[in-house]
């Protein structure tokens, strides 16, 4: 439970009234208690305190730095933002009050609060007691006299009281409209008030569940967590964050771990106007965290007035308690897969995905993150095959799908092995679109959608889907260059360009941007940019720097193709290990000319059935082949239409 310090000497008693009046309401400043017609009205002291110091200064300002000095100075547990917010909203709920038309308590933005209503003080008896009822002074009572000036202003009064009454309207269904149009949420990093950096990747992971949970409303875009871990321990505006992201709304908040206990603080604010429109505390144990997330995507859905349909009720419903050793493995293992992106994260992500397993053999996300771990060439640098890879990855993803058949990660998992491995081009469709449909904001299964689509010559329905991939991971150079991809393999090559040097301006390191950028200018011709971009390609794939260098130095002294045999040469000395690349030994074969030798080796990787196979109708580098039968034959062994 949030706390706040004692009200430290607002004024002093002879000063204050013991009541304070407004609307229908009552608040004893002794006792800190508030009525309402003579019920006290159930709130905790928090809120209480917070009214106090609003309501001895009605019509003023009351800064949120002042309200943490004078109420949170001495507190050095609480987060004084949510806390604050917490307790304002508090406050409205029992008042019968709103932040887009307020009564009370209006909001400025930033700055803090004014307590907007009359504020009377009654007089009391002896005994300290209000009388039953005020009446006002006799000063202010007019005589007869004064009917004349009372009937000239009476009409003043009335047109004022119109303009009132129009522009409260006004605001309301402004406030109403307003309330509407959130469709879109990022959800920030949430920050680790642990303040140990071991802890982290429980914040990071606490962060990516909530996306998760969120993204269960299904007409609601939710920004990907790679998009908005870009804004991690920054301090820059809400509102330029949410034109950045392109959003209507953000959530941000904190989460405390201290052992087997958790608790998440989340606050929902209003992009624009950065106004804060719902902030609450969540408490429990870790066993209970699938609970809590879908406890808050229910109230950011409550509050953004959107209506729960029947499948979405089903799984905001379907929470069931998780292993805490278990969990915590499996958040491990996704921070090092998905986060690090690094061949020793990727190991390591392997690692605790089996230990979640070994923790609680039926949590199906543990064998869907394994699975991707095989799928995806987590695995390469380990003593297996790629048929091996591939035959585990698809075991662990039958796995996940028997334990959570509404699991949207075992459905891509799955997905991905029938199209990349079995080849069986109609079922891996409907597991894609089984995927998608559990969860409409998950930019991966678009982006593995859209090669799919993409290796089958569908370029329209592919570009579609990879835009919907970058529209919820905008930051992502990954999405980005997987549109580049798409529009390599549909020989619009300028665009691809284009579009790889955006995610190399997003990550400058992403070596799979800087391949798609090379093969561009190679189909354009532009082989002095390509060369660069191909020696950078290799740096960041880990070739040893004196190999590079004689990359470079055969380039200089053959061009274009005394770079393409020295890099095959280099290859094949790898293959006498079984580590080479057979797919791009066969690229580079058919680039120098060598068809019988690209055959040769696309055969190796037909047997081997390497990932890249599904590529090959759509390969630029392969179009030298597709007039000989030896392509057609290998493209109908595939199953290619």
């Amino acid at each position: 439970m949030l706390r706040a310090k004692g009200i430290t000497s607002l004024s002093s008693p002879a000063d204050l009234p013991r009541l304070l009046r407004f609307g229908q309401f009552e608040l004893d400043l002794r006792t800190s208690e508030i009525y309402k017609e003579g019920k006290r009205i159930k709130l905790q002291e928090q809120p209480c305190q917070v009214l106090a110091l609003l309501v001895e200064r009605p019509g003023e300002l009351v800064s949120r730095e002042e309200l943490r000095k004078r109420l949170w100075a001495n507190d050095t547990f609480v987060d004084f933002d949510h806390g604050v917010n917490i307790a304002i909203n508090k406050l409205r709920d029992a008042l019968g009050d709103s932040p887009e038309k307020p009564r009370f308590i209006e909001t400025l933005p930033r700055r803090g609060y004014r307590f907007i209503a009359p504020v009377d003080a009654p007089r009391t008896s002896g005994d300290g007691n209000p009388p039953a009822q005020i009446t006002s002074s006799p000063a202010g009572r007019a005589g007869s006299g004064s009917m004349p000036w009372r009937r000239a202003l009476l009409p003043a009064l009335l047109a004022l009281s119109f303009i009132v009454v129009f522009f409260s309207f006004v605001r309301y269904w402004r406030g109403r409209s307003a309330e509407n149009n959130i469709r879109s949420l990022a959800v920030l990093p949430l920050e680790n008030l642990s303040r140990d950096p071991a802890q982290d990747y429980f914040a990071d992971g606490m962060t990516d569940e909530l996306i998760t949970g969120l993204a269960k409303l299904q007409t609601v875009k939710v920004i990907s967590r790679s998009s908005v871990m870009r804004y991690k321990g920054t301090n820059k505006p809400l509102p330029e964050i949410a034109r950045e992201l392109n959003v209507d709304g953000i959530i941000e908040g904190t989460v405390l771990r201290s052992g087997n206990r958790m608790r998440i603080t989340a606050q929902l604010i209003r992009a624009a106007t950065d106004q804060h429109l719902w902030a609450e505390t969540y408490e429990g144990n870790v066993e209970d965290v699938l609970r809590l997330q879908d406890e808050v995507a229910r109230a950011v859905a409550a509050e953004i007035r959107f209506k729960l349909g029947p499948e979405e009720e089903a799984r905001l419903g379907k929470s069931p308690s998780v292993n805490p050793a278990a969990y915590e493995a499996y958040l491990r293992g996704r921070y090092n897969f998905y986060d690090r992106g690094t061949k020793e994260g990727s190991f390591a992500a392997s690692h605790y995905f089996e230990e979640a397993i070994a923790k609680d053999p039926q949590y199906a996300p543990a064998y869907a993150g394994l699975a991707d771990y095989y799928t995806l060439g987590g695995f390469r640098g380990q003593p297996f095959t790629n048929r091996e890879a591939m035959e585990k990855a698809k075991e662990l993803a039958a796995k996940a799908l028997q334990l959570d058949d509404g699991s949207a990660e075992a459905h891509i998992a799955m997905a991905n092995v029938l199209f990349r491995y079995d080849w069986n081009w109609a079922e891996a469709e409907k597991e894609f679109k089984r995927g998608i449909e559990l969860n409409v904001n998950a930019p991966s299964s678009y982006s593995h959608y859209a090669m799919y689509l993409g290796v089958l010559g569908r370029y329209d329905e592919a570009i579609a889907a990879i835009k919907r991939a970058i529209e919820l991971d905008p930051f992502s150079a990954l999405m980005n260059y997987s549109l580049g991809v798409v529009l390599q393999w549909s020989g619009r090559d300028e665009e691809a360009a284009e579009q790889a040097r955006k995610a190399i301006a997003l990550d400058p390191f992403s070596s799979g941007a800087h391949l798609v950028l090379a093969r561009a200018y190679d189909q354009l011709g532009r082989h002095d940019e390509a060369i660069v971009e191909h020696l950078e390609t290799d740096t960041l794939d880990g070739i040893d720097p004196s190999a590079v260098a004689g990359f470079k130095q055969a380039y200089m002294s053959s061009g274009i193709n005394g770079y393409r045999r020295k890099r095959m040469e280099w290859e094949k000395q790898r293959a006498r290990s079984g580590k080479a690349n057979y797919h791009l030994i066969a690229l580079l074969s058919a680039e120098l000319g060598d068809k019988d030798g690209a055959f040769q080796w696309l055969e190796k990787a037909y047997q081997e059935r390497l990932l890249t196979m599904p590529n090959i109708k759509v390969a630029p580098g392969l179009r030298s082949l597709h007039g000989d039968q030896r392509f057609a034959d290998l493209v109908r062994r595939v199953g290619l239409p």
